[in-house]
């Protein structure tokens, strides 16, 4: 079996994850958070919130958003960029909230990292009775023009070098199976695809926040930076498929 990446390296590239991931779809958002029927005097919390890019999205539609990253780097990027959101480190086996504190729960491009038994009583424990769980993942799926054979060699051969992303656990599936004879009722399911005008610096910057990358040495990552700067156009035009999962407590 190939070796995987590390969950641990994303605080190295911080900035970079900051710069180069996408935000999440307005109206995507909007239709999840209909269907689950959240309120918005509701209690919510961002569980492995890194810098933020899913808690920007949440305060503005909640009375309350607590964001718990268990990364400083990463912690500290959030705390800049959504000035004033209550910020907490901690983990999702340990989340720092007291008994039915939230009414719902959300995860951003995290779950598959923390998909276990353990931590489904953890969420479990900080739900109030019949609370909402929903998992959303942001699917890269092709970009215009594509990468040519030299810029995706590159991208092989570290990926290679560093294991492989944390992708694959999400297209896998596995995640699904801690769900199985817990406390929670069965996922639903949505999708969405969306496209992004993309320049060379945020295109490199994505590739350096994927967690096989992130964790390679600082020499290795600047030199795989700069050779991908030449590979890349100006600006690429990406399409994501954004999916969600959302069940709630029996």
């Amino acid at each position: 079996m190939s070796r995987e990446a590390p969950p641990d390296a994303f605080g190295r590239t911080a900035r970079e994850y900051e710069l180069g991931r996408p935000e999440w779809p307005v109206e995507f958002l909007d239709r999840v958070v209909g269907e689950m029927g959240i309120g918005p005097d509701a209690c919510v919390l961002d569980l492995g919130a890194g810098t933020g890019k899913l808690t920007r999205a949440l305060v503005p539609r909640f009375a309350r958003v607590v964001a718990v990253e268990p990364d400083d780097a990463m912690r500290a990027v959030l705390e800049e960029v959504v000035p004033g959101v209550e910020s907490l480190a901690g983990s999702a086996e340990a989340i720092p909230l007291g008994d039915g504190e939230v009414d719902a729960i959300f995860s951003g491009e995290a779950f598959h990292w923390f998909a276990t038994s353990s931590t489904l009583e953890e969420l479990a424990r900080v739900l109030r009775p019949r609370g909402r769980l929903a998992i959303l993942w942001n699917i890269f799926q092709e970009e215009d023009p594509p990468l040519g054979t030299e810029a995706r060699a590159l991208l092989d051969e570290a990926f290679e070098r560093g294991g492989v992303p944390g992708l694959a656990r999400v297209l896998s599936g596995r995640w699904r199976e801690v769900f199985a004879g817990s406390a929670f009722e069965e996922l639903h399911e949505d999708e969405y695809e969306h496209e992004l005008a993309v320049d060379r610096e945020t295109f490199v910057a994505r590739m350096l926040s994927v967690s096989s990358i992130a964790v390679q040495p600082e020499e290795d990552r600047t030199a795989f930076a700069e050779r991908l700067r030449e590979l890349l156009p100006a600006e690429t035009h990406q399409r994501f498929r954004v999916v969600a999962y959302w069940t709630r407590l029996a």
